[in-house]
C-alpha cells in the first residue's frame, strides 16, 4: 500500500517513480516503519549462522541512477526501509556469484547470466548478534550495468522482502547517505562502501575525446614493427603447408582470449561491429587484445539483449546490459569458475582419488561447476534449486571445452600434415591434431622435440602463466617460422654444456640430477605468433614427464629479439645507464644471454623429494609461484652459465661486462611489463637483490651501473638461494623472497618515471606482412 508523499524528503521538487509489491506505481514516499521485532543493526537477511554476504545493484548508465528497493522483512530491523538493489547472504555451499544471481531472481524476478555481474569490491561490515559485535560479515558486491532504466512493471517482487523499487540519481542516494536519512539503511560514504560512487563515477567522466586521448596513450606504448622472413628455402609443398598452417594459427588466438576471459569472444565481436562508428570504438578494439592491463571498464564492454530476464512489458524491448568487465584481471583466468577461490578448490581436490586429483591439477583441462552449467543452460529457469559446493566443481578436458575450435583446427593441420615434404614436420602435425581431439599431448610433445624442419612450428597449450590462481593450466598458442641454419648451428655449444653446467651449479649436490639431456637449439624468423605471450624464445615442452626423460626443446625467435632490441632495450640503456657503461649494452649479448636463459630452464631442479619422502615437483609445490621464480632461476643462473662457461675457455671473457650491463638494461625492460607478470615480477626480485648487495649502483644524475667486483658473487648467492627453494618445493621460502624483492622499490621507480618521461616503448606489436597476406587471400 502507497503511503503518503512526502516531499521534504527529498530535494525540493524532485519526483521519483516507485513501484510498490502490489504493482501500484506512486511518487516517492515517506514509508511508515513497520512494527518489527529489533534485530541485528546493518543486519542483511541474516540467519545468524554464515558471516558472508552479497550485495547487487543494478545500474542504468543512461540516467545515472540506481535501483533501490524498500525493505519490507518483518524480522529484519531495516523493513521499510530504501537499500540496495538485491542482498543476501551466502548459504552453506554456495558460490558468491550463484548467490548473486538466486538473490535478484528471487527478490525482483530478474535472471541474468554470469557475465552481467561484476564483482567491484569486498567490505568487512561490523555485526551485532545477541547484543555482540561481530567483526566478520565479508559482502561481496557486485553491479549489474544496464543501458536504460528497467521499467518498474518488469519486477516481479518478492513480497517477503521487497515491498517497492524506484530509482534515484547516484548524486541523491551518495547525499542521503552522507546526511544518515532516516529512510535509508545506513551506509558509510567516507568509508569501504563509497567505492562504489567513485568506480561509477571515474567511469564516465571522461567525455568520448578524453577517453580516446586515454587509450591512444595507452597503445603508444607499444611499438610497430614489420616482421618477416626469406621464404626461398622452403619448398613448394611446405608453402601451401604454411597457409594451412596460419589458418590454424588464428584459431590458437580464439581459443587463446576463451581462456584468458569468458566474455573475451563476445567483446571483440561487438567493439570489432562497433569500431567503424567513432574513434573511441576503434581504439577500444585495438586495445581490448592489451593481455597485462586492462584498458577497459564495464562501460567501454559489449551490449547484449536479454528479452527474457523479466516479465515482459508491451513496448519494451527487454533487459539490455552491458557484459560485465573485471576491474581485476581474473587471477583464475577462465580456467576456473569466477568466484573459486583456492580453499574451495583444495578441498574439492582432496576429496578425490589420487589419479583424479593430478587430473584436476593437469595442464590440459578446466574446471566448471555443475550448477553454474544449469543456471547457464536455462537463464530463465527459477534459481532456488540451483547451489554449489566443493562436489560441485568438475573437470573438462580441453578437448571437450574447446571441442568445435580444436576440431577445425585439427582438420588444418593434418591437411598440412599430408602437403609438407618434412617426414618430421607431418608427424608433428598428424600427432598434434590426434592431440587436440584426444587431450593426450604427450607423443605430440616428443614429435615436437624431434622436429628437423626449415618450416618450423609451435602450435597447442603450453605455458602457464595465465593461471595466477595455481600456475597449473596451459594456454593456447602459435608460432610459425622458418629456420636460421646459420644461427642454429652457431648455437650447439649451449645445448652441449647442460650436464656440465648441471653438474656445476652453485647448488647442493643432493639436489642435482645425473642425467640432463642437451636441449635441442633451433633458431627461427618468424612469420606468425597468435596466442599465448610474444616473446623472444622459449623452451618447452613443461610436461615434467618429459622433461624428466627427454629434457626440454629451445626456439629462438631471432627477429623478435633484433626488434625488441632495437626499439626498446637499447632506448632503455641510453635513458638509463651511466654514460660509461652505455656502449657495453650490445645486442650480441642480449641475444646470448637470452640463448642461456632458455637452456637454463632445463637444468636445476624439476622432480623433486619432498622432505617427507613424496616424489612430486617444483611446479606443484611452488603453485602459482612457480612461474616468477622459475623466470628469475632462468636470468641468474643463466648469468652464471655464462660467466662459468667464459672461465672454462669456452665463450670470449671480453663478453662478461656487456653481458651484465645488458642485463641491467633488462631488468628495466621487463619490469615495465608491470608485476603481476612473471617476467616483471622475477625480474624485479633479481634487481633488487643485485642491488642491495651493491653489484648494482645508482647515482647521482639517476643512471645506473654495475659494479663488475661484485656481481659475480652476487649472482652466484641469488642463484644458490632460488635453485635450493626450488629443490626442496619449499613454498613459504618462495613467497618470503618474491615478497621481500618482488617489489617495486624507490630504485626502479626512478628507472620507470625517466622512461615514462622519454616515452621508450614497453613492447612491440609485430606486424605479420607474410601471414596476413596468407590471412587476405585465404578470406
Amino acid at each position: 500500500m502507497a503511503a503518503e508523499f512526502d516531499q521534504t524528503t527529498v530535494k525540493e521538487e524532485e519526483h521519483f517513480d516507485v513501484l510498490t509489491k502490489t504493482g501500484e506505481k506512486t511518487g516517492y514516499s515517506k514509508p511508515r516503519l513497520m512494527e518489527c521485532k529489533d534485530l541485528a543493526e546493518g543486519d542483511v537477511h541474516r540467519d545468524g549462522d554464515y558471516h558472508r554476504a552479497v550485495h547487487v545493484w543494478i545500474f542504468a548508465e543512461s540516467t545515472q541512477e540506481l535501483l533501490l528497493q524498500r525493505r519490507a522483512d518483518c524480522k529484519d530491523s531495516w523493513a521499510g526501509q530504501w537499500d540496495i538493489s538485491s542482498a543476501g547472504h551466502i548459504s552453506a555451499g554456495d558460490s558468491s556469484l550463484i548467490s548473486a544471481m538466486r538473490e535478484l531472481q528471487e527478490e525482483l524476478g530478474v535472471t541474468l547470466p554470469k557475465d552481467a555481474f561484476e564483482l567491484i569490491f569486498v567490505f568487512l561490515q561490523d555485526t551485532i548478534n545477541d547484543g555482540k559485535f561481530i567483526n566478520n560479515e565479508y559482502n561481496d558486491v557486485y553491479l549489474v550495468t544496464t543501458i536504460d532504466p528497467i521499467p518498474l512493471e518488469a519486477f516481479t517482487l518478492q513480497e517477503s522482502e521487497v515491498s517497492a523499487v524506484k530509482y534515484l540519481s547516484l548524486e541523491e542516494y551518495r547525499r542521503v547517505l552522507a546526511q544518515e536519512h532516516p529512510e535509508y539503511v545506513p551506509y558509510d560514504v567516507n568509508g569501504e562502501y563509497g567505492q562504489l560512487f567513485t568506480i561509477i563515477e571515474k567511469r564516465y567522466k571522461e567525455n568520448a575525446e578524453a577517453r580516446s586521448l586515454s587509450l591512444q596513450k595507452q597503445l603508444n606504448r607499444y611499438a610497430s614493427t614489420s616482421l618477416s622472413a626469406e621464404l626461398t628455402g622452403l619448398t613448394a609443398a611446405d608453402k601451401e603447408a604454411l597457409n594451412l598452417l596460419v589458418k590454424a594459427a588464428t584459431i590458437m588466438d580464439k581459443i587463446f582470449y576463451v581462456q584468458v576471459w569468458y566474455s573475451n569472444p563476445s567483446l571483440r565481436d561487438w567493439l570489432k561491429e562497433n569500431a567503424d562508428k567513432s574513434q573511441l570504438d576503434k581504439l577500444k578494439w585495438m586495445s581490448c587484445l592489451d593481455e597485462n592491463e586492462a584498458f577497459l571498464t564495464t562501460a567501454d564492454s559489449a551490449v547484449k539483449l536479454l528479452p527474457n530476464a523479466t516479465k515482459p512489458v508491451p513496448g519494451w524491448k527487454g533487459f539490455e546490459y552491458r557484459t560485465a568487465f573485471p576491474a581485476v584481471k581474473p587471477p583464475g583466468a577462465n580456467f576456473y569458475p569466477p568466484d573459486m577461490d583456492k580453499m574451495e578448490f583444495n578441498l574439492w581436490k582432496d576429496s578425490l582419488q589420487q589419479d583424479k586429483q593430478e587430473e584436476a591439477m593437469g595442464f590440459f583441462n578446466v574446471i566448471r561447476r555443475h550448477s553454474e552449467s544449469l543456471s547457464e543452460d536455462s537463464v530463465s529457469q527459477k534459481m532456488g534449486n540451483v547451489t554449489s559446493s566443493p562436489q560441485d566443481l568438475y573437470v573438462v578436458p580441453y578437448s571437450q571445452e574447446y571441442n568445435s575450435l580444436l576440431a577445425e583446427a585439427a582438420t588444418l593441420l593434418r591437411k598440412a600434415g599430408d602437403k609438407t615434404s618434412s617426414s618430421s614436420l607431418k608427424r608433428l602435425l598428424h600427432s598434434k591434431a590426434d592431440a587436440f581431439l584426444s587431450n593426450d599431448y604427450y607423443d605430440s610433445d616428443i614429435a615436437w622435440m624431434e622436429l628437423d624442419s626449415k618450416l618450423d612450428v609451435t602450435i597447442g597449450p603450453y605455458e602457464t602463466y595465465e593461471d595466477a590462481l595455481f600456475g597449473y593450466k596451459a594456454t593456447f598458442e602459435a608460432f610459425i617460422g622458418v629456420r636460421d641454419d646459420e644461427a642454429t648451428a652457431q648455437l650447439k655449444l649451449f645445448g652441449d654444456q647442460l650436464q656440465v653446467l648441471e653438474k656445476n651449479l652453485p647448488l647442493d649436490d643432493i639436489y642435482k640430477s645425473e642425467n640432463v639431456t642437451a636441449a635441442p637449439i633451433r633458431v627461427i624468423q618468424l612469420l606468425y605468433n597468435a596466442g599465448g605471450p610474444q616473446t623472444v624464445a622459449f623452451n618447452l615442452p613443461n610436461d615434467e614427464r618429459i622433461v624428466k626423460d627427454r629434457g626440454t626443446s629451445m626456439v629462438m625467435l631471432k627477429n623478435v629479439s633484433e626488434a625488441k632490441f632495437k626499439l626498446i632495450l637499447k632506448p632503455i640503456a641510453d635513458v638509463c645507464i651511466m654514460e660509461e657503461q652505455r656502449e657495453l649494452v650490445d645486442f650480441d649479448s642480449f641475444f646470448t644471454h637470452t640463448i642461456c636463459h632458455e637452456c637454463c630452464h632445463g637444468i636445476g631442479p624439476h622432480t623433486i623429494t619432498l622432505p617427507n619422502g613424496q616424489k612430486s615437483t617444483v611446479r606443484l609445490e611452488l603453485q602459482e609461484l612457480h612461474s616468477s621464480l622459475e623466470e628469475a632461476k632462468a636470468d641468474i643462473v643463466g648469468l652464471w652459465a655464462l660467466r662459468f662457461l667464459m672461465d672454462k675457455d669456452l665463450l670470449p671473457k671480453n663478453l662478461a661486462k656487456s653481458m651484465y650491463v645488458s642485463f641491467l638494461a633488462g631488468c628495466f625492460r621487463s619490469v615495465r611489463f608491470g608485476l603481476e607478470e612473471a617476467h616483471g615480477k622475477g625480474q624485479a626480485l633479481q634487481f633488487n637483490y643485485l642491488f642491495e648487495k651493491g653489484a648494482f649502483i645508482l647515482h647521482p644524475d639517476k643512471t645506473f651501473g654495475v659494479d663488475f667486483g661484485k656481481v659475480e658473487d652476487s649472482v652466484a648467492s641469488l642463484s644458490r638461494e632460488i635453485l635450493t627453494i626450488q629443490a626442496r618445493g619449499d613454498k613459504e621460502a618462495a613467497k618470503t623472497l618474491l615478497q621481500k624483492y618482488g617489489v617495486m622499490t624507490s630504485p626502479l621507480k626512478h628507472a620507470l618515471e625517466k622512461l615514462e618521461t622519454v616515452q621508450v616503448p614497453v613492447d612491440i606489436v609485430p606486424d605479420f606482412s607474410i601471414a596476413n597476406q596468407i590471412l587476405r587471400d585465404i578470406n
